[in-house]
């Protein structure tokens, strides 16, 4: 089988290399699966680096989330075990963490409802408890984690306002349904967030950048407001101000969804049975602007590593655009 493989740690456009390989044998509890569509996260641009919380024997293939069929024919979506990521035309996974694809959401559509969608539902429903009529303040709203927290966050019931960079991305938070969009290069987040909210703030912030978007969210974080630290896409992990939580009051909430597929693998069929029917309602649906080929899987990791995508890559094993 064809599969892209990281033989060396490094930026994801130099590092990874398409091989024709053996296909994976599946181990105790895990099964054989045939990749429709693999979506791109951040996180496998971190796998190549070696700058992941896991870092898998080289070679290894990238890849943390796929649609695809079992051998006996159900359409499902797995996060796939590494070193045999999902970047492949077949993967193994185990059994038990194997989610049913919606029949409402196309392959590609599908393969990036898991992970991002996953975290946006327990960040803002089990670890902020958000509420409706509260204030939502996404940074990245354009990206593919962020889409994910807008669309969850107005079906919520919240006001949502996106911080995005660069007016093609502002266009794409618009269109998301953020009722406000903050240009961080040209606006400065505090101030608009202020205005926006009568001097209140935002009531919950989902920050998967880290950095400066960190340090501008605890300026404009409202009473008891709750801080969801997502992730550090900038980089840059912050060294929260622990006095400046105390006097204002606010919460700073860790979320790392990977740990409950270990500690509560209920919650998170719990958490796909609602994701599948709002997707069949049409509330959410992934925003995938482009469905890359085999062929051009390297080249999109490198683009989500740059930050210079919007929405979704999602790539297709076979070519086809499913």
């Amino acid at each position: 089988m064809q599969a892209w493989r990281v033989h060396r740690n490094g930026e994801p456009g130099e590092v990874m290399r398409l091989d024709e390989t053996e296909r994976p044998t599946p181990g105790e509890g895990q099964v054989l699966i045939r990749v429709r569509a693999a979506n791109v996260n951040f996180p496998d641009a971190l796998l190549c680096r070696g700058q992941y919380q896991v870092r898998p024997p080289l070679p290894f293939t990238p890849g943390v989330e796929v649609c695809g069929d079992t051998e006996d024919g159900r359409r499902v979506l797995a996060t796939p075990a590494l070193p045999y990521g999902g970047f492949a035309e077949y993967v193994v996974a185990d059994e038990a963490a194997l989610l049913p694809a919606p029949g409402s959401l196309d392959d590609a559509e599908a393969a990036a409802l898991h992970i991002g969608y996953q975290t946006g539902w327990f960040g803002l429903h089990r670890r902020a408890r958000i509420e409706a009529g509260e204030t939502l303040l996404v940074h990245a709203a354009a990206g593919g984690v962020g889409s994910a927290a807008v669309q969850l966050g107005k079906a919520a019931g919240a006001t949502v306002i996106g911080v995005v960079g660069g007016p093609e991305k502002a266009a794409t938070a618009r269109e998301l349904g953020c009722d406000l969009v903050i240009d961080r290069r040209y606006e400065d987040i505090v101030a608009r967030v202020k205005e926006a909210t009568g001097g209140r703030g935002a009531d919950v912030v989902y920050d998967p950048v880290g950095g400066d978007a960190y340090a501008r969210s605890v300026k404009c974080v409202a009473f008891e407001g709750r801080v969801l630290v997502v992730g550090f896409a900038s980089g840059v992990v912050p060294a929260p101000a622990l006095g400046h939580a105390l006097v204002k009051n606010y919460s700073i909430v860790g979320l790392h969804w990977g740990l409950y597929n270990t500690e509560d693998p209920a919650a998170v069929r719990a958490c796909h049975d609602e994701l599948t029917r709002l997707a069949a309602q049409g509330v959410i649906r992934p925003l995938v602007t482009e469905r890359a080929a085999m062929a051009g899987a390297a080249a999109a990791v490198q683009r989500v590593a740059d930050g210079a995508s919007t929405g979704r890559i999602v790539v297709l094993p076979t070519g086809a655009a499913r």
